[in-house]
């Protein structure tokens, strides 16, 4: 049906109801976390798909109103002797008690506007909660009506707006809202967090795919993994929250398009992990945002460069302090932190950066246990990257990988271009803002992945094939940084600005959606994790 004005979804105006700022992260596409949607989906798991209609009911049908340039979808419309009766399903798994909010009788209302413009008649709408399989019946009067009007014009003045309405300050609501992963509205002050609002489950799984010749595909709501016709792996949709592809691997095109409708970026690397690219929605947020990002990107932001490297180096002078290696380099490191602080140009800061790294890496191998490193360290001749030829800078590089695979999806899940960035130069097409967010992360997540792997015996002389002098990981040697890297990211530390207890990933993320506040005015600076 043809709506001649530009149409608001009746779900916004409920999302209006219970926050303005929810509604208009909802407009500008920024999505729920993993939990929250499953949740969703399992809601209406029943209802979703018109198929599934019997007689006299109808499911998932698209309603509109042309006057009040409304839209929506219904979830079940009963015919009934006196006119249609209206039903919408709802997941409330927290609440004890199957109660009506006012947010649902606002959508009801609309809906059954919808209805009567489309010339029916209404005998009966509610909500039938499926975490208690009970039906409530809801009676419209004329005041849900005229107020059901209103939130519709206070929704048309939040969306229109060019950024979003301040959080919501110590309301109760942000404890259970879907959008609190994403809003982050005690965070936006960069101060220690006295009421920790929890995300439900942010973290579902990012899959590594990372069997050569092997085939990943969907079939019945499941990402099924096959090697030679061997089913290898088996995730429920649900639990993915995004996908990294190790070299020669194949992915059926609608297991593309699933996790491109669900917004989950799937990140391709080569066999020895540098990222060759990535897929990302249509539907990205923030497109605003990305403008303005690129024009900072242009003109310069010297105080995000300056927390990205000085983390870096706090947390490199963390990493041997840890592992007993040299104390003099780490307290050196402190004094190069400070002077990252303090820079006053960009040049300053990769002098700086610079010095610090010659130093670090001079000591790396000291981290490394004596009886389990004498392979790695005797062919190391110091840091390099591209085509390294020795054992530990292989490692080191692989897990680089895997991190800037980690950086830009969460880059991507918060709508920023993972290209423009502020130390590193977009001019050599590399993801410029994915390799400087990914520097406060190095030392605790890549390389203390790769000195545990190492000391720890995961990671061994057989995990690599040698020739001409040059080695390469292995598939096993591919599959143990992985599996240690995927442990270390779960991890949960204490956040050192926020003060509560986070998980790497979730951290990598966090501090994305910090950028994107900085960028876009809504909080007046950016602090980097500095672990101590």
């Amino acid at each position: 049906m043809k709506v001649e004005m530009e149409a608001i979804p009746i779900s916004l105006v409920a999302h209006q109801v219970f926050c303005p700022r929810r509604a208009w992260l909802e407009a500008a596409g920024e999505t729920t976390d993993t939990y929250q949607m499953a949740v969703g989906v399992a809601a209406h798991k029943g209802v979703d798909n018109p198929a599934t209609a019997r007689l006299g009911a109808k499911r998932a049908l698209d309603v509109a109103h042309r006057e009040l340039g409304l839209v929506g979808r219904i979830d079940v419309i009963d015919d009934g002797d006196r006119g249609l009766r209206l039903v919408e399903y709802k997941a409330t798994p927290v609440r004890k008690v199957p109660e009506v909010t006012e947010a649902m009788r606002v959508q009801l209302a609309l809906q059954s506007e919808c209805l009567t413009d489309m010339g029916h008649d209404i005998s009966e709408c509610g909500v039938y909660f499926t975490s208690h399989e009970k039906f409530v019946s809801v009676e419209m009067r004329d005041e849900d009506l005229r107020r059901a009007r209103e939130y519709l014009a206070a929704t048309r003045a939040t969306v229109g707006s060019a950024s979003a309405p301040e959080p919501l300050e110590d309301d109760p609501k942000c404890m259970r809202c879907s959008h609190a992963g994403v809003c982050l509205p005690d965070e936006r002050a960069q101060q220690t967090v006295v009421r920790r609002i929890k995300v439900a489950d942010p973290d579902a799984n990012i899959v590594h795919l990372a069997t050569p010749g092997s085939r990943a595909s969907v079939t019945r709501g499941r990402m099924r993994v096959q090697h030679r016709g061997e089913e290898i792996a088996s995730v429920p949709l649900e639990r993915v929250q995004g996908l990294v592809v190790h070299g020669n691997i194949d992915l059926s095109g609608a297991l593309i398009r699933e996790l491109l409708w669900r917004k989950l970026a799937i990140v391709w690397c080569s066999g020895t992990g540098r990222v060759v690219g990535w897929s990302s929605t249509a539907q990205t947020p923030n497109g605003l945002a990305r403008v303005r990002q690129h024009e900072a990107s242009a003109q310069g932001r010297l105080a995000l460069a300056r927390e990205f490297i000085a983390g870096k180096i706090a947390n490199q002078a963390t990493l041997l302090r840890r592992n007993g290696a040299d104390p003099d380099v780490a307290r050196y490191l402190r004094v190069l932190q400070c002077e990252a602080v303090v820079a006053p140009s960009l040049e300053m800061i990769f002098g700086v950066e610079g010095e610090a790294a010659a130093r670090y890496f001079a000591v790396f191998p000291k981290m490394l246990r004596a009886e389990r490193a004498e392979w790695f360290t005797s062919q190391w001749s110091g840091r390099s990257g591209r085509h390294a030829t020795d054992p530990l800078n292989v490692a080191l590089n692989y897990t680089y990988g895997i991190l800037v695979a980690e950086t830009i999806r969460a880059i991507a899940a918060c709508g920023l271009d993972p290209h423009a960035g502020f130390i590193h130069s977009s001019n050599r097409n590399k993801p410029a803002l994915a390799l400087d967010l990914m520097e406060e992360f190095r030392a605790p997540l890549a390389d203390a992945v790769v000195v545990a792997a190492i000391n720890n015996g995961e990671l061994k002389k057989a995990d690599f094939s040698l020739a001409l002098g040059s080695a390469r990981l292995r598939d096993s040697g591919r599959k143990a940084l992985i599996a240690a890297y995927e442990r270390r990211i779960s991890t949960e530390f204490t956040h050192p600005t926020f003060g509560y207890k986070i998980t790497w990933r979730r951290a990598i993320e966090v501090q994305a959606r910090m950028i994107l506040g900085f960028l876009d005015g809504t909080q007046s600076e950016y602090a980097g994790i500095v672990t101590r």
